[in-house]
């Protein structure tokens, strides 16, 4: 055997650790040369905003230096491409591969804020994300995204979703007097998250993260019963009234045969104690996703529009969302290539 099929075959034995079958038969390992004692090639992982490199960069140098005779050093690069789902084609055509959920059983728990900092997170990690304020009713991502004051052009009978700190929005919000009440009933809320999807000019993007109103009534229905989700992402505060309430949010996506990527537990700390969303995922058999602590320069941040976990990285909220952002990335690279309907990672050019 050549050097390269050497290499080659001691890449084999690294599993990835989440889909738990070996890199090679994945096709992540891409464009392998062997030179003057350096293996170089291509890892295409599946997400930008995967946790494990430091893990595959660990194993592919425990597989490959000391076993493969002539190769002293390995030089990895570093690829994404995010599996993407067929169905988003069929339903709405458009150019996005992945839909996302964010949840709550009530209100006042955060969610917005969860849905705002891990869109940001997303694209600091490099990927291409959008953000749908899917909250028809009564929208506050606007604000939260530092866009108050914005209104979407429209370009060949589309409107053209608004840019903030790299994600692309779109938002009832954007469309009315702040003063103004938003009056509407089932159908009409269905017809308006429809046209977020089909009448906005999105770019090509990795993640849509939809901002769902709190509760289990007609948008969050509308949205898992016509939509192709990736999944549903549950946030909650730890006080067991509000767990109360999130495990029946999650509970209707299981009716719905939406899967539960996992739950968030938000304003974790003294003032709500700790601990309840971690035990809910438990109750559900679901991951658990991570723990937001409760912190004023979190609220500070929804109110005029600075993300913690772009403005106040190194604080512990900002730490935890980015962290989020990670594993809510590799869960979703796990659940979508689990379907059949998906292009998985192996089969994109």
């Amino acid at each position: 055997m050549s050097t390269q099929d050497l290499v080659m075959k001691a890449l084999s034995t690294v599993i990835e650790p989440e889909l738990h079958r070996d890199i090679v038969s994945l096709n992540m390992v891409r464009d392998l040369t062997v030179e003057d004692g350096v293996a170089r090639f291509t890892i295409v992982l599946t997400t930008p905003a995967c946790p494990l490199k430091e893990v595959f960069l660990e194993r592919c140098n425990a597989a490959v230096l000391g076993h493969v005779p002539g190769v002293e050093r390995l030089d990895i690069r570093w690829d994404a491409q995010v599996p993407t789902d067929r169905r988003i084609q069929g339903m709405l055509n458009a150019p996005m591969k992945s839909i996302i959920a964010i949840s709550s059983g009530k209100g006042g728990v955060g969610k917005s804020t969860v849905a705002t900092n891990l869109a940001v997170a997303l694209v600091e990690l490099g990927a291409k994300v959008g953000l749908i304020d899917a909250d028809i009713l009564n929208p506050n991502i606007p604000q939260m995204m530092g866009l108050g004051a914005g209104r979407p052009k429209v370009v060949n009978d589309k409107m053209q979703p608004i840019v903030a700190h790299g994600v692309e929005v779109m938002s009832t919000g954007f469309l009315i007097s702040p003063d103004k009440p938003m009056i509407m009933r089932g159908p009409m809320l269905h017809s308006a998250i429809r046209q977020f999807f089909s009448d906005v000019a999105w770019s090509k993007l990795d993640y849509m993260i939809v901002d769902l109103p709190p509760g289990t009534g007609d948008a969050p229905l509308s949205l898992a019963q016509s939509f192709p989700l990736a999944g549903a992402i549950i946030v909650t505060q730890p006080q067991s009234v509000a767990v109360s309430d999130a495990l029946r949010a999650a509970a209707m996506f299981d009716e719905l045969k939406v899967p539960v990527l996992g739950v968030v537990e938000n304003m974790a700390g003294d003032f709500f104690g700790t601990g309840g969303g971690e035990e809910l995922a438990k109750q559900r058999g679901v991951p658990f996703l991570g723990r937001v602590p409760l912190a004023a320069n979190v609220r500070e941040g929804g109110d005029y529009g600075r993300p913690v976990v772009v403005f106040e990285a190194d604080t512990p909220a900002g730490a935890a969302f980015a962290e989020l952002a990670k594993q809510v990335a590799a869960r979703v690279s796990v659940v979508m290539l689990q379907k059949s309907d998906v292009i998985p990672i192996n089969i994109i050019g």
